[in-house]
């Protein structure tokens, strides 16, 4: 386990490698979250780069979404709309960015980690990769990142991700145009992304970027929506019942770690 957050980039033969990390299954602080927003767009404005690979520390979780510790921190509504702003930017950035971002999916995502996997132009998973938005078990919902999910598997199946909270497979998300592969472990997994950004790295720039461009038309309207959605989540969290079910599923998640 890392000790502290971080966001890290590094750029080789016209490949940008962008980690993020943070101690508690990669859950999102807010000045991770913009840190995160501020290097895709800069990194993808870098003439050298043809293409991302964005991915989290470690080989367990890929997300676990919002940080409960800063969720439980918030004490008024601006703060509330601040932090939930904080994912809208990292979204707006992966939209916005003008060269293709492949995601590595190495375990389980949550909440706000599906709206990043959902963002992707091209994302690559294990089978551990399930995924779950679980907003509604702390009192909230996936308002800010609906948008992006939409886009992915239409409003129907996120209706039933957003009610149900479940876990759906990685194979439910190759089949839903999540993840366009899976694989039986995170060295295959490797392997193939190492080639697979090989050969990205080989093509036209000017290609992909007007291959991005034209898979995000008609999205204009996304960045200032999720801005708006945040205040809908903010409000909710400040709900007295919001705070007790984060410091419940908190003290769970520690007592599993605990056992494990």
């Amino acid at each position: 386990m890392i000790d502290t957050a971080f966001v890290t980039s590094n750029i080789q033969d016209g490949i940008a490698e962008i980690t993020f990390g943070t101690p508690k299954s990669n859950a999102l602080p807010l000045h991770i979250m913009e840190e995160l927003a501020s290097t895709l767009l800069s990194v993808g404005e870098q003439d050298e780069v043809k293409a991302i690979l964005l991915k989290s520390y470690g080989e367990k979780a890929f997300c676990a979404g919002a940080s409960f510790d800063e969720l439980l921190a918030v004490e008024n509504l601006d703060s509330a709309k601040r932090f939930f702003s904080g994912f809208a930017k990292v979204l707006s950035a992966m939209k916005n960015c003008t060269k293709p971002i492949v995601v590595r999916v190495q375990g389980k995502v949550t909440g706000g980690g599906v709206g990043i996997v959902c963002a992707a132009d091209y994302c690559l998973a294990t089978e551990d990769a399930f995924l779950a938005l679980t907003e509604l078990n702390i009192g909230i919902g996936p308002f800010v990142i609906s948008p992006v999910v939409e886009r992915k598997i239409g409003i129907s199946e996120m209706t039933a991700m957003s009610l149900d909270a479940e876990f759906r497979t990685p194979h439910w998300a190759v089949q839903n145009h999540i993840y366009q592969h899976i694989f039986p472990s995170v060295q295959v997994l490797d392997e193939y992304l190492h080639q697979f950004m090989k050969k990205l790295a080989q093509k036209s720039t000017k290609a992909l970027c007007e291959i991005k461009k034209l898979s995000w038309k008609g999205t204009e309207y996304m960045d200032e929506l999720m801005i708006s959605r945040a205040l809908i989540s903010a409000e909710l969290l400040l709900k007295p019942e919001a705070r007790k079910s984060i410091l419940s599923v908190r003290e769970k998640l520690r007592e599993k770690q605990g056992r494990e």
